[in-house]
């Protein structure tokens, strides 16, 4: 069967993945996920009108935030998962409806909350007429519809980490469901989905200052911290994603096993909380960014435990595969599942009793790596920073935020973070740092030359800084710092935070190693016009464009 996906960087051709995702997903993985998708927005529309069953309400709430994050880019990979999604949403939506029998909503005659699959094949074929790419034949209305459903996913990532933490908000979750009810609405036409997307913006900087509250209260600020990228001579445990829960639960579950553990691509951040490093066990990082990781896992030898995405399915003949565990919202049927139980909690006792049995780590590399550079940090530094800028010792901020990659022009980052002028400044979060955090960049009258902030979502943080050095500066507008906004995306968490910049009035942000393949011509222009979007061309070129003399 064919397909049809284009949500990530890697679109194949710059337009979409027509036979197989590049990501690994197949044709079929894709039919599932869009039906499931439809059937999630029908479980919105009807959460909008079901008011006052406050304990359903709240788990259709978290299931659609749930279902929406596992259909990210790399992050679930089992055909089954989405079947048996697929059928646990159908039954929230049949008791969602029980309680509205007797109204006389329009939504009620809906194919969205009627329609009925009851085996595998059929969720297949009924993709065919309901995924969001064919529900209409306006390219621009089409365009709009992905770009907030996509922006919708990476809401729901940053909603569901804070959740984890114990942190919700009403207004959150009716957002949610408010913006995925409008992907059916036939009478929106591109200028009501244009102030659609940028409204999401808004509540995507909810989300990640909910989060940034989450993870702070749970585990302190992040504070300037080494990080070892060598290894010790006891087993590990390999961990990766973002879910900062699990790790703690880990750590807290290792202790005195003579176990150590180690971070993966955005897991390294973790080093960074005082909650989290204080744990003598968390040893360092292995490896780089997700893409790296059939090479790297090979060599770790111990056991690797996915928490979110980025997931890269095992290639064939691998030796890694029976040392992976997967949790949360990830999944491949060729890994083994770590359950949450009926409080919460999740036992890796399983994991902990396999790291045992298994050789310590082979190294990559050593030598240690600077971070903990997120707003608070930053700020507590911001006299030394200010009067950096007013000396001219520092004439520019670049924001490399964002994703890195596998394709080989990704390395125009690594270039572009070579050749800036040594009084320019890199602000950074999100696994884009990757591609230039091991190189020797030095530091302006003692401030790295390299703020590392943290995971994609604390991208918040980068913000956080914009705004009050443009306070401190005196300046109207945040447009008038010099800072440059050179960004790599790849997944649908970079949509918010693009939607989220954008709301806070941000422009001139640039974008690579390729535009979004979901965007039409005329919605481009519209961000051109607007926000002044770009994208990347040589890093000679761009330095020029970039940089404020």
């Amino acid at each position: 069967m064919t397909m049809f996906c284009n949500q990530c960087q890697e679109a194949a051709k710059g337009v979409g993945c027509t036979v197989f995702g590049v990501c690994g997903k197949s044709p079929e993985l894709t039919a599932l996920m869009d039906t499931f998708i439809y059937s999630l927005i029908g479980l919105s529309c009807l959460a909008l009108e079901v008011k006052e069953e406050k304990e359903l309400v709240r788990e259709v709430d978290l299931f659609v935030t749930e279902g929406l994050f596992a259909t990210i880019t790399n992050a679930n990979f089992d055909e089954e998962e989405f079947v048996t999604r697929i059928k646990e949403s159908i039954r929230l939506r049949n008791q969602l409806k029980e309680r509205l029998i007797h109204t006389n909503l329009p939504i009620l005659t809906h194919d969205i909350v009627n329609f009925e699959v009851d085996h595998k094949q059929s969720m297949i074929k009924k993709a065919l007429s309901v995924a969001i790419h064919s529900t209409t034949e306006n390219e621009d209305i089409r365009s709009l519809r992905e770009l907030i459903l996509f922006g919708l996913k990476g809401l729901a990532a940053y909603t569901s980490h804070a959740e984890k933490l114990g942190f919700t908000d009403d207004e959150l979750f009716n957002n949610l469901h408010r913006f995925m009810a409008t992907l059916i609405q036939p009478d929106l036409d591109v200028s009501a989905y244009t102030t659609l997307a940028l409204e999401l913006g808004n509540v995507g900087v909810l989300a990640m200052s909910l989060l940034d509250q989450a993870n702070t209260s749970s585990f302190g600020h992040p504070e300037l911290t080494k990080v070892n990228i060598g290894v010790q001579n006891r087993p590990g445990i390999l961990i990766t994603g973002h879910d900062l829960h699990d790790l703690k639960q880990l750590l807290e579950q290792t202790q005195d096993t003579g176990v150590d553990v180690y971070t993966h691509s955005e897991m390294l951040p973790a080093h960074y909380y005082p909650e989290l490093k204080k744990y003598p066990h968390l040893v360092g990082n292995y490896g780089n960014a997700w893409h790296e990781q059939t090479k790297e896992f090979e060599t770790f030898n111990g056991p690797i435990v996915f928490t979110t995405n980025c997931l890269v399915p095992p290639r064939q003949g691998c030796t890694y595969t029976e040392r992976v565990y997967t949790t949360g919202n990830t999944g491949h049927p060729d890994f083994k599942v770590i359950k949450t139980l009926a409080d919460g909690t999740k036992d890796f006792s399983c994991v902990i009793e396999h790291a045992l049995t298994c050789a310590a780590p082979t190294p990559l590399e050593t030598g240690e790596i600077i971070g903990g550079f997120a707003h608070h940090q930053v700020l507590s530094l911001a006299d030394s920073v200010v009067g950096a800028i007013k000396e001219g010792a520092i004439k520019n901020f670049v924001v490399m935020a964002g994703c890195d990659g596998r394709h080989k022009e990704r390395t125009y980052y690594t270039d572009f973070a070579k050749e800036l002028p040594q009084d320019s400044v890199i602000l950074t979060a999100g696994c884009a740092k990757y591609k230039y955090n091991k190189l020797n960049l030095g530091d302006i009258n003692g401030i790295p030359r390299l703020l590392d902030a943290g995971q994609c979502n604390d991208s918040y943080s980068l913000v956080v800084i914009a705004l009050k050095l443009k306070e401190a500066l005196g300046l109207e507008d945040i447009n008038d710092l010099p800072i440059a906004y050179n960004i790599a995306w790849y997944e649908q968490k970079a949509v918010i935070v693009l939607l989220a910049l954008l709301a806070l009035g941000v422009k001139n942000i640039h974008l690579g190693p390729t535009l979004p393949a979901f965007l039409s011509p005329n919605v481009l222009q519209v961000l051109v016009e607007n926000f002044a979007i770009g994208g990347i061309s040589t890093v000679a070129e761009d330095l020029n464009r970039f940089l404020k003399a």
